[in-house]
């Protein structure tokens, strides 16, 4: 199980960090994506982190202000997200692939239940 945290209310030009902890099992050999998901939206790729967390991947949109790291053994990813602003409001999930961390959310194994980040203007 996953277990997204850090989620909250926060102005715009805030940073803010989400965790997301594994429990029941152990998620360090697998690659872990951050998706979010807006009202009315669809599911939107964040980026993702290799197993060893030395490699990441963020699509264009995303690049410059979200970073991913992972502490496996705390067997927890976090995604540092600077300068919010009130389009990033939505809920973030967090996901493990063991093989992959692309875009596709169809390819992941195993979902959070997401944690809302809502920045005002």
């Amino acid at each position: 199980q996953l277990v997204e945290s850090g989620g909250g209310l926060v102005q715009a030009g805030d940073s803010l960090r989400l965790s997301c902890t594994a429990s029941g099992r152990t998620f360090s050999h697998f690659c872990m994506g951050w998706f979010r998901q807006a009202p009315g939206q669809e599911r939107e790729f964040v980026g993702g982190i290799s197993w060893r967390g030395d490699s990441t991947y963020y699509p264009d949109s995303m690049k410059g202000r979200f970073t991913i790291s992972r502490d496996n053994a705390k067997n927890t990813v976090y995604l540092q997200m600077n300068s919010l602003k009130p389009e990033d409001t939505a809920v973030y999930y967090c996901a493990a692939d063991y093989t992959d961390y692309g875009e596709d959310p169809n390819q992941y194994d195993y979902w959070g239940q997401g944690t809302q980040v809502t920045v005002s203007s």
